[in-house]
């Protein structure tokens, strides 16, 4: 297959030669390196310590010569230099917008600051994502979220304007309002965490609505948690929606993402290779993994000038392969599976690995499930850790309990090394129900 350049939103860029994509981020890679070195007093520091000059970048193998930087080196600067540190490489009266990380793991909220051309920079990197699913001019674009400091889909809102898309912003609209004007307004996409897509699907169900044949959604833009690539739980999305679902990733420290899925679902995320350079190491180490070889996440981040971003490390679990995976004709490689996970999620119970994003895979093979909770605790009396899955079942679900909950049992038990696990039915409406990042796992372990 040989797409059109209607495809792509940069066709240039985008169906790049390897060699030349490689030269391009090395240019800028020597200039984003330069420019820190410069301008920010932290990255001065860091490169310092590390006897690292920009000059010595000659090739992209240089770049294991810049220093890592990681959150608790960002946050320890905001403490010491409130409220930004000495990373900024302008003044911060400068700035335009101000945002925070989500904080869903319950850690002090990350600040940054971004100028006009950052911000321009954001939705440039949004408008690749929403464009390889499809997105175009004629589209009404729903954005079911907050607008609070979350950065969350503000840079996406953007990039639907500059793309000349009609926006409706949601605001603190309730999820019953939401759906409502979904519906109404006849919106064609929706972009939403792939949680809050089910939530909305359960309201819909609980107000008469049937969205696949009331609404005309037909491209559902998910972003925000691994379960946007878990193919079982977009497989459900789709179905209550009727409609096309893609994922992509991003993150507060990088302003925006930096993958998308395209039409063609390649089973992952093409990364944006003229705007980033992603490695992928051993975790916590710095091993270079190889293509099909789980790794972390190491991002540099080539747009935001006011705050650069050099091989930060992510906790990202991904899985690097060749773009030849894909038939859309892009040159950038994909994560398969997109971010699947966070090594730091990951909890050890009794000798085995425990991953929330691998529960949710298997939960979500049932349609019965409405939701679910992950609940890590420990036996006072044995001291023996346990992990229980709490699940509430749709209302019209008519699998009986007592055959789901062997079933469920026996799937987590084979998929983790024959651990144990509790599952325990919850009552209708009883979990918890989330707009952005779900917070499922519950750690109830002392020093946890």
């Amino acid at each position: 297959m040989n797409p059109s350049p209607p495809e792509y939103w940069n066709p240039k860029n985008e169906t790049m030669a390897r060699a030349d994509l490689t030269r391009l981020k090395l240019v800028k890679l020597q200039r984003l390196a330069a420019w820190a070195y410069e301008r920010s007093p932290f990255h001065r520091r860091k490169f310092d310590a590390a006897r690292f000059r920009p000059e010595q970048l000659a090739t992209l193998d240089d770049l294991k010569r810049i220093p890592f930087t990681s959150r608790e080196e960002w946050m320890a600067a905001i403490a010491d230099k409130p409220l930004y540190g000495d990373l900024l490489t302008v003044p911060a009266a400068r700035a335009i917008r101000y945002h925070l990380t989500s904080g869903t793991s319950g850690r002090t909220p990350l600040r940054v600051l971004d100028g006009a051309r950052d911000w321009q920079w954001i939705a440039e990197c949004w408008a690749y994502g929403f464009h390889a699913l499809g997105v175009r001019a004629t589209d009404t674009v729903f954005f079911a979220f907050s607008y609070g400091s979350f950065i969350g889909f503000w840079g996406a809102h953007y990039a639907c304007e500059k793309m000349g898309a009609l926006v409706i912003p949601s605001g603190n609209m309730t999820t019953e309002n939401r759906v409502k004007q979904i519906v109404e307004m006849g919106a064609t996409v929706v972009c939403s965490t792939p949680t809050y897509a089910f939530r909305m699907a359960e309201v819909a169900r609980e107000q008469g609505i049937d969205l696949r044949l009331d609404g005309k959604v037909r491209t559902l833009v998910l972003s925000g948690e691994p379960s946007g690539s878990i193919a079982q739980a977009r497989k459900l999305i789709e179905e209550a929606w009727g409609a096309d679902a893609g994922d992509t990733a991003g993150m507060t420290e990088i302003g925006t993402i930096m993958v998308f899925e395209c039409r063609f679902h390649p089973g992952g995320t093409h990364i944006i290779e003229d705007h980033y350079i992603e490695e992928v190491l051993e975790p916590h180490g710095e091993r270079a993994c190889a293509y099909g070889e789980k790794g972390e996440r190491v991002v540099t981040s080539f747009g935001r000038g006011m705050i650069p971003l050099l091989r930060y490390r992510t906790a990202d679990m991904v899985e690097k392969v060749p773009y030849g995976e894909c038939r859309c004709g892009r040159t950038f490689d994909i994560y398969k599976g997109g971010i699947q996970g966070r090594w730091d999620d990951m909890r050890k119970i009794r000798g085995t690995n425990v991953y929330p994003s691998a529960i949710e895979a298997l939960v979500r093979e049932r349609r019965e499930v409405e939701e679910f909770q992950i609940v890590f605790s420990r036996d006072g009396a044995t001291v023996r850790e346990e992990v229980t899955v709490k699940v509430e079942l749709k209302p019209e679900a008519a699998t009986p309990w007592s055959e789901l909950e062997v079933w469920l049992g026996k799937e987590l038990a084979a998929a983790h090394e024959g651990l144990a696990f509790r599952v325990e039915r919850a009552a209708n409406g009883t979990l918890p129900r989330f707009e952005l990042k779900a917070r499922r796992v519950v750690d109830l372990r002392p020093g946890r």
